[in-house]
């Protein structure tokens, strides 16, 4: 009988233990199933975005989808341009250094014209003073001096430089001025959108109007993000074609002191 009391004893202190350690267990247990669900749901709602970038181009009419292939076109515009400019500057650099070691330790301007390299800048003025000096001696050279003939020259050839070193900056200007109406039209398209959503509804529920007004400050960002890259290159190549075209209008006049002082010597 005493054998009997004490084997139920022993089973009730056994089930309450197990009852007390679920009863411990069990919350956290809960808890980290119920973090694993929520982070499985981020992680789907991550992945099926309806308000991302695929969304707006899968969802967007002609009109979104022009507005963005606008800004696609400029972008690719500007950066390739920045990039071209900054090698031809970088090129230009080059050839002002290689001046010193071959133009200016030739005998004459000819031998110096010789020994520099096809598409040299500096040379194209050289060889153009060159040109020019030996078409003074022609009937409408004649009726003016030597030094201001040349000078006319030595500038149209120098302004030819300026002019290479120019090109593509008047798109990087324009894309800088235009991007952000051009993403500003997007904002606008994508508000109308909302607000048709809402009128449609008859109710203005986030879920209506959460994908037009998302659209809308999508374009506006990237309207910003193509135009300030260009203004930035803009300046920048600007200010780095003025200190290159110094070098090339010190050695424009160098070239022309250097003829003019060779023809007087050889009248």
């Amino acid at each position: 009988m005493f054998i009997t009391k004490y084997k139920n004893s022993l089973l009730a202190l056994s089930l309450i233990s197990a009852v007390s350690t679920l009863a411990v267990f069990l919350p956290s247990t809960m808890a980290l199933a119920a973090d694993a669900i929520s982070a499985t749901d981020v992680v789907a709602e991550k992945v099926a975005n309806p308000y991302g970038l695929d969304a707006l181009w899968q969802t967007g009419d002609f009109i979104a989808k022009g507005t963005l292939m606008i800004l696609a076109i400029m972008s690719m515009g500007s950066w390739y341009i920045i990039v071209v400019k900054f090698i031809e500057q970088q090129k230009l650099s080059k050839q002002a250094r290689g001046i010193a070691d071959s133009f200016w330790k030739s005998g004459t301007v000819q031998d110096g014209v010789k020994g520099l390299e096809k598409g040299n800048a500096y040379g194209f003025i050289a060889e153009s003073a060159l040109e020019a000096s030996q078409r003074h001696n022609a009937k409408l050279g004649e009726s003016m001096d030597h030094s201001t003939w040349l000078a006319t020259q030595i500038q149209s050839s120098t302004d030819k430089v300026q002019s290479r070193l120019q090109d593509g900056l008047a798109f990087l200007a324009s894309v800088g001025s235009i991007a952000p109406f051009v993403g500003l039209f997007g904002t606008v398209w994508g508000i109308y959108h909302a607000l048709t959503a809402i009128g449609i509804a008859g109710q203005a529920s986030i879920d209506k109007v959460a994908g037009p007004v998302g659209e809308a400050l999508i374009m506006t960002a990237i309207g910003l993000a193509v135009a300030v890259p260009a203004v930035l290159g803009y300046n920048w190549l600007v200010r780095r074609n003025k200190v290159a075209m110094e070098q090339v209008r010190g050695f424009a006049a160098e070239v022309h002191a250097i003829m003019i002082g060779a023809s007087g010597k050889a009248s």
